[in-house]
């Protein structure tokens, strides 16, 4: 396995600082709800505490304000109560599975300044507080959707164009869409999909559209935005034990709630006019959010270009892909693979085995970038992907893309980027849908160091 190269990054242009430290401050005080500030905090950072905390900054111009064999399971690694953590003489705990639990808060003076009203077991953390940045708003300072409203995908045409992303998920035949254009300004909806309770979730960042299950141990959880980073990555906190959880792996990383990784349920990032060719009677989330928000505006302008920096990543960059590259990462067996983006939208399938399991990997063009371009609807294209296990009815299916669509060789069925057969005699099945990320490369990296990077 090729170990990761290590690249130093540069430094920000001042103007682009404020611009999006801007951003951040119009979040904060135009959310309703939002938690205020601890006396004496400041709750956005300054530019001499980016300048420490970061040697990145990208060069954009913020606009001012199914069931799934693959799924990863909900499982508790150990239970550590806070008496545990006050009894243990600070001493780290390891857990069976090798989980190494520090039992002490050693928090820095800023991020205790940030937190003092919070009500989080400080004493039990998986990771070392020196890694978690202030990423401008107070805690809910971007209000998660609470109260999901849906309307029809006729109704959403008025304001939701064709090429537009949108996070497509499904549960018991409840085909839903949270337009990114929505979830750029909120980042979470705490929602009920076909009786289950679950998480959506999206870190502009790090261009991780993520959904979890959200029910842990029999309870159902609740989550906001913490208004912290890791890696440049959302940090989530639940309401309940008010416990730091990372977005892109799932994982509580600080409070009772340590030991803990929230359920992977697949989903797909592709274009409004996909998903309701596909789900013509589904739903798709709405405007009417209880919020003011230049919806359908990107305020990361230019985010995603090649040649950028990420923002507010402190680690070194694996430099065997650009830090921006966007890749289609899957983790089956307790194996890491990234498939580069400019690889699949050329080759627009790639049939792979994964640890024996055979899978597919779609590209198809008419989605647009999230990052981009000021409006949405005119940035540039890059597409939509799809991960499925390639294996129907005990027979091992070979695919090639067919104009919008894909063909399997075998028996010359039509699938769409959804996994499923439109036309042919596999009419009407649904290849497994194999849980997926569409992540820049350097936060992938960041957090899956050993992680294969496919080359054809």
């Amino acid at each position: 396995m090729t170990k990761p190269k290590e690249k130093k990054i540069t430094g920000p242009t001042s103007s682009l600082l404020w611009g999006i430290i801007l951003l951040f401050i119009l979040a904060a005080c135009t959310s309703s709800g939002s938690e205020p500030a601890p006396t004496g905090a400041n709750d956005s950072i300054t530019a001499g505490e980016v300048q420490e905390q970061e040697e990145a900054r990208p060069t954009t111009q913020p606009e001012p304000a199914q069931t799934n064999s693959n799924e990863e399971t909900a499982e508790t690694e150990t239970e550590i109560s806070p008496e545990t953590a006050e009894t243990s003489g600070g001493e780290p705990i390891v857990t069976e599975d090798g989980l190494v639990i520090f039992t002490v808060d050693d928090r820095g003076e800023r991020l205790r300044s940030l937190t003092r009203t919070w009500n989080t077991n400080w004493n039990l953390h998986t990771i070392d507080y020196s890694e978690i940045l202030s990423g401008g708003p107070p805690r809910d300072g971007i209000p998660s959707i609470d109260d999901p409203k849906f309307i029809t995908p006729e109704e959403a045409a008025t304001w939701l164009a064709d090429n537009e992303p949108v996070i497509a998920f499904e549960w018991n035949g409840d085909a839903r869409a949270y337009p990114l254009q929505i979830l750029t300004w909120h980042e979470i909806v705490n929602d009920i999909v076909g009786d289950l309770p679950v998480l959506i979730t999206f870190c502009p960042l790090c261009n991780s559209a993520i959904v979890f299950d959200r029910t842990i141990n029999g309870e159902t959880f609740e989550f906001g935005t913490s208004g912290l980073l890791r890696n440049s990555d959302l940090v989530m906190y639940d309401r309940t034990t008010e416990s730091l959880w990372q977005q892109l792996t799932g994982d509580a990383i600080v409070g009772d709630m340590v030991g803990t990784r929230l359920k992977f349920l697949p989903s797909s990032l592709i274009s409004f006019a996909d998903f309701r060719e596909a789900h013509p009677n589904g739903k798709v989330l709405s405007r009417d959010t209880g919020y003011n928000r230049r919806y359908g505006e990107n305020p990361y302008v230019g985010y995603d270009q090649i040649g950028q920096n990420p923002f507010l990543f402190t680690g070194p960059i694996d430099g065997r892909l650009p830090a921006m590259e966007r890749v289609v990462t899957v983790s089956l067996n307790d194996t890491d693979v990234a498939y580069p983006l400019s690889v699949l939208s050329e080759l627009g399938v790639i049939n792979d085995t994964i640890n024996d399991t055979a899978v597919v990997v779609f590209h198809k063009p008419g989605t647009a970038s999230a990052l981009g371009a000021q409006i949405i609807a005119q940035a540039e294209d890059v597409g939509a992907t799809g991960v499925f296990e390639r294996t129907v009815d005990d027979q091992t299916l070979t695919f090639r893309r067919d104009g919008d669509n894909f063909v399997d060789e075998e028996t010359g069925t039509t699938w769409n980027i959804l996994g499923q057969a439109i036309t042919g005699p596999l009419a009407g099945t649904q290849l497994t849908p194999v849980v997926h990320g569409d992540h820049f490369w350097f936060s992938w990296a960041a957090f899956k160091p050993d992680t294969i990077i496919y080359t054809p």
